[in-house]
């Protein structure tokens, strides 16, 4: 989910963005849609670096990524794309507490779940490769433990 520090959904603008490249007065953006527009973003822009997101949990200390919550959801649902609009507010409330137990449904609006669900959609027909990542980093985490555990 490393790639996740590359897309960003703007303030004002629907749908996620890939940042390329700072520019003179901004940053340049493509959109992550089938016209793969490229423009520039003013520096005054909101911006909301998926990699920086993070969904609230029920114990008040903690808080939970919004690359592990789109790897839980890529993990039971894979390519499925999923609906949010057909989905009723029940069973929202059901889908995150089944891709993510615990989350605090008081902070956490439907709104959001929504916006979740339409992200995650946009990640697995435009950028599939973060999905990809997330499973090759796993392997290397081990691997990384094992030599540890001989050296001791």
């Amino acid at each position: 989910m490393e790639l996740l520090k590359e897309i960003a959904n703007f303030s004002g603008k629907s749908g996620l963005y890939r940042i390329l490249k700072p520019g003179r007065g901004g940053v340049i953006v493509e959109s992550l849609d089938d016209k793969r527009e490229k423009s520039m973003i003013g520096a005054s822009a909101r911006v909301s670096v998926l990699k920086d997101i993070s969904i609230f949990m029920q114990d008040e200390e903690k808080a939970t990524p919004l690359g592990d919550v789109f790897a839980s959801i890529h993990e039971k649902y894979q390519d499925t794309k999923l609906d949010a609009k057909t989905l009723s507010d029940y069973q929202l409330v059901d889908f995150m507490s089944e891709v993510l137990p615990g989350y605090d449904t008081e902070k956490v609006y439907l709104s959001d779940i929504r916006k979740i669900i339409n992200w995650y959609n946009i990640l697995t027909a435009y950028a599939p490769e973060v999905f990809e990542k997330s499973s090759e980093e796993q392997p290397t985490e081990e691997s990384s433990e094992q030599p540890a555990e001989e050296t001791k």
